[in-house]
């Protein structure tokens, strides 16, 4: 036989047992991880944001300032209820007109049916 094609065949064998031997390894290590990362409490990220803080002294700023709208819209509203009250719409019907509407809708209608 010839000795190189005997040395070509032994290194494809050394390449075979080369990868055999990487994958193995390779089986050892956890690929490396897609998606987003799983939540852990012991190590926060440091672009990550949380609730915000307030301090007491804004807190109580902003509750002052909501009271002192709330005095005020209510202090606007207050006169304008005092005012003399107006209808919106229709006068109420009186029992009599509503009779009378009742009969000219009834009339009307029959008219129609018998035309049809």
């Amino acid at each position: 036989m010839d000795t190189t094609n005997i040395v070509a065949q032994l290194r494809q064998e050394v390449s075979r047992i080369e990868q055999a031997i990487a994958a193995l390894v390779g089986l050892g290590q956890t690929a490396p991880r897609r998606g987003r990362p799983p939540k852990s409490a012991s190590a926060p990220q440091a672009n990550r944001r949380g609730p915000r803080k307030m301090s007491a002294s804004a807190r109580a700023k902003i509750a002052a300032a909501q009271r002192a709208r709330w005095a005020k819209q209510k202090g606007e509203s207050a006169p304008k209820k005092t005012t003399a009250k107006k209808r919106a719409g229709r006068k109420p019907m009186s029992p009599a007109m509503r009779k009378k509407l009742s009969a000219m809708m009834k009339a009307r209608w029959a008219a129609r049916k018998k035309a049809a």
